[in-house]
């Protein structure tokens, strides 16, 4: 029986959250018992990121976790979210987790936002990859061995042709000076496909590319 304080991980399906269950592993801090990820009930994928649900079970099966889906509305009010969050919230006070980890990486207001959404519920949020330079962060995740693709692109940020892309060196290297390497101002959002924390890769191949509503999809099968 493991001693150590039960956590479940936000989950997004990107780099960021991988790195984060990688990290927290090694740490053998706290032991991570579930993937809580927010699903967009109108088009059944992953919030913001667009993969499709049945991608996310079998990224969740292969880095051996069960994954705790979280239903929302398109569009969601902040009320229907936290009130979604709230349930998911009780559901692990029940299952005995004490915290809640998530892979922010510099965003204050985020971060906020979230203790103050866990404040005085029993639940401790943990921030792993915090403050992390994210430039060698990202070069330490593909040194690494973590391979993930570019599912969303902002168009205003970054060039539509990045959608679909790699993680890779190559893209890092390609990058526009004035995006963040990791994406973290909501440059582009990744889905992660194989790396330490999975025990098998998730095959994946790019379907169609999208706009809508001001961003570029690149579709995954």
């Amino acid at each position: 029986m493991s001693a150590r304080p039960k956590a479940l991980l936000c989950w997004s399906s990107g780099k960021d959250s991988a790195w984060t269950l990688h990290v927290l592993r090694q740490r053998g801090d706290v032991d991570v018992v579930g993937l809580l990820t927010t699903i967009n009930q109108a088009h059944e994928r992953v919030a913001m990121h667009a993969v499709r649900v049945a991608l996310l079970e079998a990224q969740a099966e292969a880095v051996g976790l069960p994954l705790w889906q979280v239903p929302i509305p398109s569009p969601c009010s902040n009320q229907e979210y936290e009130a979604a969050m709230g349930k998911a919230i009780q559901r692990a006070l029940d299952a005995g987790i004490t915290a809640m980890a998530f892979g922010d990486l510099f965003l204050e207001d985020v971060r906020r936002y979230r203790e103050q959404q866990l404040a005085g519920t029993g639940l401790t949020p943990l921030f792993p990859i915090w403050g992390l330079p994210t430039d060698a962060l990202a070069r330490d995740m593909v040194a690494a061995g973590l391979r993930a693709r570019l599912t969303c692109v902002d168009p205003k940020q970054l060039p539509k042709s990045f959608a679909g892309r790699d993680f890779d060196a190559a893209l890092l290297a390609d990058l526009p000076a004035s995006v963040d390497p990791c994406g973290e101002r909501g440059e582009f959002h990744t889905f992660a496909y194989a790396g330490p924390m999975f025990r098998r890769p998730v095959p994946v191949r790019s379907g169609e590319i999208v706009e809508r509503d001001g961003f570029v999809f690149a579709d995954l099968l």
